[in-house]
């Protein structure tokens, strides 16, 4: 058997070695540089999480699989659902169904698929420095649509896009990788207010495509340039369909393989902006108010998780009505006010608290 010894590797021109061995144990110390976690800047890119449920009879914009969100005008009625229509390695995709079509488009007509992401969360991009980053992109799409599809990349901080196409050759689960390039000019905010959208467009008007397309480089936002002229209209026919999951956004210029993530880390990241409360997850307690007013019976209920700003509540089951409230000082708990006797929690409530970008 042959065996090679050394003390270290170091690449040509190097000062450091990128790899040190321990020469009593054989042990080694590497040099890493890229960070192999925590690396993937999408939550539920590989569409696990869905509390709000399966959607039919969408005209108009709607999240629909946590985080995800389809913005649409114009394009004729869709269902929207997690399916296990899958490549290999994932559980669940997201579905776009269409039931009634928009085989032309209007001017102003636009569908695409978003994800909303904080300011906070996209400092490593080092976005308006002269050490800005790339942006690595990557998604796996199956659909019965072939054509020309464009991927869009918006810095709303700054109100600036890049953009890529890229094509769908067959039906089949294929992946798609596409790096945008850096941007030495406007910073990112670092707060968490949005920042920055991926979109993936599936239709759009002549408001979007009657331009030029910028694909080389960063440019100030112009409504005409965003599409490609030649981009699919997934709203065509009813007989068309696509699905989408392993959404990922990461640093460099380097797509790497997908990040998974564990079903109760993507819950936690989604309930951040979402979270959605029945008679069956929790047992709601009454109790009098701090008067003693015996007709006014208050609930204070505690989110699985911080929120992302203090949430926008509504419920739905509460007989007689309700009034909901949720703390301007904490994001984390919710206020349920239930002003009657006449009133009270039954089965089929449901409470949804609403931080979403």
């Amino acid at each position: 058997m042959s065996e090679i010894k050394v003390n270290s590797i170091k690449g040509v021109g190097a000062s450091a070695a990128a790899i040190t061995v321990n020469n009593s144990d054989g042990t080694c110390t590497a040099n890493i540089t890229n960070n192999l976690s925590n690396r993937n800047l999408i939550i539920n890119g590989a569409a696990q999480v869905n509390q709000r449920g399966n959607l039919t009879g969408q005209t108009s914009s709607v999240y629909f699989v946590d985080r995800f969100r389809v913005a649409m005008g114009s394009v004729g009625t869709w269902s929207l659902s997690q399916s296990t229509d899958t490549p290999d390695g994932f559980g669940s995709s997201m579905k776009l169904d269409c039931t009634t079509a928009k085989s032309s488009l209007d001017a102003s007509s636009y569908m695409m698929i978003q994800q909303k992401i904080e300011g906070q969360n996209l400092q490593a991009f080092a976005k308006g420095t002269s050490a800005a980053k790339q942006f690595a992109v990557s998604f796996y799409i199956k659909s019965n649509v072939s054509g020309i599809y464009t991927a869009e990349i918006q810095d709303n901080d700054n109100n600036r896009i890049a953009s890529k196409t890229f094509t769908v050759s067959d039906a089949n689960w294929n992946r798609y990788s596409l790096i945008f390039p850096a941007d030495t000019t406007g910073a990112f905010d670092n707060d968490n207010d949005q920042s920055m959208d991926i979109k993936i467009w599936f239709a759009g008007g002549t408001t979007y495509s009657s331009g030029t397309l910028n694909t080389s480089s960063w440019a100030t936002k112009t409504n005409a340039n965003r599409v490609s002229n030649s981009n699919v209209n997934l709203a065509s026919s009813t007989s068309n369909e696509l699905y989408i999951t392993g959404v990922q956004l990461e640093v460099g210029s380097v797509a790497t393989d997908f990040e998974h993530r564990s079903f109760g880390q993507e819950l936690a990241l989604c309930q951040r902006y979402y979270h959605k409360l029945t008679d069956s997850d929790n047992k709601i307690i009454l109790f009098n108010d701090y008067n003693n007013e015996t007709g006014n019976f208050w609930a204070n209920i505690t989110l699985p998780v911080t929120m992302r700003a203090a949430p926008t509540l509504t419920a739905t089951g509460i007989s007689g009505g309700d009034s909901l409230s949720s703390s301007s000082t904490s994001k984390y708990y919710l206020n349920l006010q239930v002003s009657d006797g006449s009133k009270y929690i039954g089965n089929g409530t449901v409470i949804q608290a609403d931080a979403e970008l």
